[in-house]
């Protein structure tokens, strides 16, 4: 009899129809805990004093989650406003007209903007979508919310975040332009705020990775009411590290150790590569400023010898290259490198790897702001935030 009576839940997506089901109950609980919570009384409750309304009957509502579409008794109610007029109740968990969750929605979106059409848009969603109907004008809508949101994101207030360090550094996606593919910079800006928590402030493409678009970046960042930092993490661009200089002069620049390191690399003969790695990183990774600085000299002095184009390259990133030994020890691995900004891009081009180019170079912009929207590239805290020095220390903007 046991056997019987599971022997319906047996054959393909049971697992799958079984989750819909607690889905769809879990939803509808959730829906009539915020209408009870409008309406100030439970059903079937007497009229109290926090009453403000009644509900009406059900209605059958259509919903495509991350585990396919449903169907859930939609509750409705009317409420009263503060001038005594009635008015019918609308859910702000699951507001009018909403179809589908947000969850879908950003797959959606991540698969278009990654070139593909609708038809196979269905196609490949359709284990979400299950019959859902998805038209050319619903995803053009989205596009048209997520352009929107990424233009209102780019102009936000950036006052209240005090950002006390800053990661700059330029991505090149491949992006269709005509008939060709190009590499495009995606200039990206990643700022630490007086918390810890690491944000990014700002996302833009330049026609090349020059003095002039770093500047434009930053003078965004400024109108935007960023004030001076104490730090900046970059590459060894020049053009970057002009820009930063001509908006705040007395700005603190940390160059990547992991892009000096690669650069020395490529000076050396590849007999050699494998020890000026282990030496190199044996003085970045010293414990104390004292032990960095000492086989610094001793790097410095036997590499001359060895290959003086891998000494000349080192001498010249000077100071900039150590910057991180005055700052708190608890946060020289986060100050040493550009990594934040790596583990971003490695996840754009894992959700992109199978795309050959993007369709277009908004597309670029819209796919990155998506993912950092939807919370499927999640920042970390910067190791040793609690060392972080007080808000009113920082300097005033130059």
């Amino acid at each position: 009899m046991e056997r019987d009576s599971r022997s319906h839940l047996a054959g393909k997506g049971a697992l799958e129809e079984l989750m819909r089901e607690r889905i769809r109950g879990t939803i509808e609980a959730i829906v009539e805990e915020e209408l009870e919570a409008a309406l100030g009384a439970a059903r079937s409750q007497r009229v109290g004093a926090n009453r403000v309304g009644y509900r009406h009957g059900k209605r059958a509502r259509s919903l495509s989650t991350s585990l396919g579409a449903t169907t859930i008794m939609m509750p409705r109610a009317r409420i009263a406003d503060d001038d005594g007029r009635r008015r019918e109740w609308r859910s702000a968990i699951i507001p009018r007209y909403q179809r589908r969750t947000e969850r879908v929605d950003e797959a959606i979106l991540g698969v278009y903007l990654s070139g593909t059409n609708t038809r196979r848009l269905r196609g490949a969603l359709s284990p979400l979508l299950r019959g859902a109907p998805l038209s050319k004008d619903a995803v053009s809508r989205l596009v048209g919310r997520l352009r929107e949101d990424f233009a209102a994101w780019a102009k936000r207030d950036l006052a209240e975040l005090k950002v006390r360090y800053l990661f700059l550094d330029g991505w090149y996606p491949r992006v269709r332009i005509g008939k060709k593919r190009v590499r495009v910079p995606v200039l990206v800006t990643l700022g630490v705020c007086a918390d810890g928590r690491r944000v990014i402030l700002d996302l833009r493409l330049a026609g090349v990775e020059s003095e002039r678009a770093w500047l434009d970046a930053v003078h965004s960042l400024v109108i935007r009411n960023l004030g001076a930092p104490l730090l900046a993490v970059i590459d060894g661009n020049p053009g970057l590290a002009a820009a930063l200089k001509a908006q705040w002069p007395k700005l603190t620049l940390q160059r990547c150790t992991n892009h000096k390191l690669w650069n020395l690399l490529a000076k050396a003969p590849a007999h050699l590569r494998e020890e000026l790695a282990e030496d190199y990183r044996r003085m970045i990774y010293a414990e104390s400023r004292a032990a960095v600085e000492q086989a610094r000299v001793g790097f410095v002095r036997k590499w001359k010898l060895r290959c003086k184009a891998v000494a000349a390259s080192f001498e010249e990133a000077g100071e900039e290259l150590f910057t991180f030994t005055a700052f708190p020890s608890s946060q020289w691995k986060a100050l040493r490198t550009t990594n934040a900004l790596e583990r971003i891009n490695e996840e754009f081009r894992r959700r992109t790897k199978t795309q050959a180019s993007l369709p277009n170079e908004e597309a670029v912009l819209l796919l990155l702001f998506g993912l950092l929207r939807s919370g499927q590239v999640k920042l970390r805290r910067l190791v040793g935030w609690h060392d972080l020095n007080p808000v009113n220390q920082q300097p005033e903007a130059a």
